[in-house]
């Protein structure tokens, strides 16, 4: 071997051994980074792998009245709950002796699909049965040789404790779905959770939910627990108070339920062919405050009871909720009920009359009875004529003529090209019809304001039953007069008339004024909100308002007899009747009032699917409504047979 042949051995010798040395330093760096550096995070993930964190839910939050009186509470149940550790036959053995049991009413395939419910935690005990009698509970105690993994806890439900009252606004309670769910993704809802379903639960489900309890647990290979690492105990939710008045509320619904009884009683004489009488099958009360638009009462009828709710139903019991054959009680009819208001719609028209320099207070008609507009005749209710009247009196009597004449000679103007032709639309929309009120409710309708525009696009959808696409004369003939294609809901009607008794302020219905934490303190207030605002000049509302008083004092006012009686020098009333025609079904009885006249405090509304004129049934009920309200008597609702129009 040359000099130069060894020199080149031993560069290569050293180049290796410090390619050796770098590779064991390397090594060396990484094993202390593992065992050293990383020692704490490495120690934590090893822990995470056999750790488990377990949520308890919270007592939901309480809903009060506007007085602080329970609506909505929780109670304490007694469960049975079966352990996820039982399998294989000892589970099957478990669940038969259970099912066995006569008072548990559950039958082994219950049983099992509780146990299989996918939203369940795999790491708690299952409740399978709830409210269970202590009968029943004493016995599974003596024997628990024969039901091991079976033991009792308590747990908390919503409780209604006025059944029925005010449900339509409260709501009902059921699991999450996998949607609700999916949309609380990076929170810690979790797949076993309740939650609000309707109304007040379902608007105000963040606050009444309260914090979940949370337990760490370590489970071993098969997940199953081995002992509890830590706890925090569940903090229960937000009370929520109401607008609402308890005592208000009963009043509305029991004078609903009586109007509707009242109807039901009845014979439709408009129905010559046969006796039949008024279906009354649904409808709605509403009570606001016309200082600042809160609902002091809003009832829908037909109702349910939301406690039946609470630990699920059948899907026969659910389908039947649903049926339209049963009136479909789930539905809030103040909230979504779409209906036309008939008479009711006139104090729009008479401001947009005024406002539109067609009338003033002391314009006058001779009311013959009927309106020659195109090529037909638009007649009064039963032909009736009142001769020579102003608007003042159009409004007490319910002269349809007079309103007639309005919408037709908006529509000439309309038809000219001038803005004012539009002005009935214009001013139905300023006072909240067409849009949705906005109130703290889910599922409200935003109801309709026909015209020219809409009704092209009707036509262009539905050419079949829409064949014209133009706005004809008795289009808006029949809008001046609250029919036709204009559609309200009772909630959008009531609050166009605290706008009016107000002097032009549009309120968002209230319906809650403060949420509270579980010790009383107060969470946030929930002021009143005005919507808009629109110019309503004094002496126009006057003149209105004279004419609607008229309709309750007047003896030839269309609420006369409703209100015959009554005590309007102690508690002065002002209203409207209404009776919308709906195609081949019966009339809807509607009447909306303002009390008391000069200082407005409340106004209260009915409205009565199928039940005949406004006079003849829901002023009786707004009448029982406001006594009850003012702390007088309350008499049963008697129905009034019609003698001055709606």
């Amino acid at each position: 071997m040359s000099a130069s042949t060894a020199v080149d051995h031993r560069v290569r010798l050293s180049i290796v051994g410090v390619i050796v040395a770098a590779l064991f330093c390397a090594l060396l760096t990484r094993l202390w980074y593992l065992q050293v550096a990383s020692a704490d995070t490495y120690a934590a993930v090893a822990q995470s792998n056999n750790t488990r964190v377990v949520y308890t839910e919270a007592p939901r939050g309480r809903i009060l009245d506007d007085q602080g009186r329970v609506l909505v509470d929780n109670r304490v149940a007694t469960a049975i709950t079966v352990d996820r550790k039982l399998v294989g036959k000892q589970l099957d053995t478990v669940v038969n002796r259970l099912a066995a049991l006569p008072n548990l009413h559950l039958t082994a395939a219950q049983i099992t699909t509780e146990l299989a419910n996918p939203r369940a935690s795999v790491y708690k005990p299952v409740p399978v049965a709830l409210d269970v009698d202590m009968n029943t509970l004493v016995y599974i105690r003596e024997h628990s040789e024969l039901f091991p993994g079976v033991a009792a806890a308590s747990l908390p439900v919503r409780q209604y404790p006025n059944g029925s009252v005010a449900a339509n606004v409260l709501g009902y309670v059921g699991d999450i779905n996998a949607q609700e769910l999916a949309a609380k993704k990076g929170t810690d809802y979790q797949p076993d959770e309740t939650v609000g379903r309707a109304g007040i639960e379902q608007t105000f489900q963040d606050d009444l939910r309260g914090t979940p309890g949370k337990e760490v647990v370590e489970v071993d290979a098969q997940g199953r627990v081995i002992r509890t690492v830590s706890s925090t105990e569940p903090k229960a939710g937000h009370d929520v108070k109401l607008t609402i008045d308890l005592d208000a509320q009963k009043v509305a619904e029991e004078s609903l339920q009586q109007g509707i009884d009242a109807a039901r009683a009845q014979q439709d004489k408009k129905i010559k062919t046969k006796f039949q009488k008024f279906k009354a099958p649904a409808g709605a009360v509403v009570v606001l405050d016309a200082t600042n638009g809160s609902v002091v009462a809003m009832a829908s009828n037909p109702t349910y009871d939301p406690s039946k709710l609470t630990n699920g139903i059948s899907n026969d019991q659910w389908a039947q909720l649903q049926d339209p054959a049963n009136n479909l009680p789930l539905n809030d009819r103040a909230l979504t009920g779409a209906y036309a208001p008939g008479s009711s719609f006139k104090l729009i028209t008479a401001i947009a009359g005024v406002e539109g320099g067609l009338v003033t207070g002391a314009t006058t008609i001779n009311d013959t009875g009927k309106l020659h507009v195109a090529d037909r005749d638009f007649s009064n209710d039963g032909g009736a004529a009142y001769g020579k009247i102003n608007l003042s009196r159009a409004l007490t009597v319910s002269s349809d003529v007079y309103f007639y004449s309005i919408g037709s000679r908006l529509w000439s103007l309309q038809h000219a090209g001038d803005p004012k032709g539009n002005i009935i639309q214009d001013t139905a929309r300023k006072y909240g019809f067409g849009s949705a009120t906005g109130i703290d409710l889910p599922g409200e309708y935003a109801g309709r304001v026909p015209d020219e525009a809409w009704k092209q696009k009707i036509h262009a959808q539905d050419p079949k039953d829409f064949p014209y696409s133009i706005w004809l004369p008795g289009d808006n003939v029949t809008l001046a007069v609250g029919q036709g294609d204009l559609v309200v809901t009772p909630l959008q009607l009531a609050n166009a008339y605290v706008t009016f008794a107000d002097g032009g302020t549009r309120f968002v219905p209230r319906i809650a004024s403060e949420v509270d934490q579980p010790g009383g303190t107060v969470a946030r207030t929930i002021a009143p909100q005005t919507a808009a605002t629109t110019a309503l000049d004094p002496a126009t509302r006057s003149v209105i308002l004279q004419g609607l008083t008229g309709v309750v004092a007047d003896s030839k006012g269309t609420a006369f007899g409703a209100f015959n009686g009554f005590p309007l020098n102690q508690v002065s009333v002002a209203g409207k009747t209404g009776t919308a025609e709906v195609g081949i079904k019966e009339n809807t009885s509607v009447f909306a009032a303002i009390t008391p006249v000069q200082t407005p405090k409340y106004v209260v509304l009915s409205l009565i699917e199928e039940a005949g004129y406004g006079a003849s049934d829901s002023a009786p009920v707004v009448r029982r409504v406001i006594s009850g309200l003012n702390g007088m008597p309350t008499p049963p609702v008697a129905y009034i047979p019609p003698t001055n129009g709606n």
